[in-house]
């Protein structure tokens, strides 16, 4: 369960701001409302303030687990969730829907991470128009369900 995405050096300006914010706030509201579509609210414990985070994310099936990419839209650096992922990986809900579960967070390395990228942007192509806007390699990331 290694967390190790590195900063890059370039990359796409990271998402922020107050329409940022309502934006993410009237989506997962609609997430909530909602149980169909790609997306799901992402619950995660700061790193560093130990307080609940939550976050908009679109998912990939995975079996049985659920794939989300730690883009942020190409950005230089991760987005803060990912942090919080890695300081805490088994401190981790998702929410689609009124459905409400624990999951564990593994980053995907190799192989594994290699065939998971190929079906992530076989299924929404703009990710790899991130990838060509950053020097990062972009996490992936598995949500497995925890009881």
């Amino acid at each position: 369960m290694t967390f190790d995405g590195r900063n890059g050096t370039r990359g796409a300006r990271q998402p922020q701001g107050m329409f940022f914010k309502l934006a993410n706030k009237m989506t997962m509201g609609r997430i909530r409302r909602n149980a169909s579509g790609s997306l799901l609210v992402l619950t995660t414990i700061g790193g560093q303030s130990g307080q609940e985070r939550q976050s908009p994310v679109r998912w990939f099936g995975d079996g049985g687990a659920r794939l989300i990419v730690a883009s942020a839209a190409g950005a230089a650096k991760n987005p803060a969730w990912y942090y919080n992922l890695k300081a805490n990986p088994d401190r981790v809900w998702i929410q689609i829907g009124q459905e409400k579960k624990a999951v564990a967070a593994e980053q995907l390395h190799g192989a594994e991470y290699d065939e998971a990228w190929k079906r992530i942007v076989g299924e929404a192509p703009q990710f790899a128009r991130y990838r060509t806007k950053t020097d990062r390699q972009i996490p992936v990331i598995r949500l497995s369900d925890r009881p």
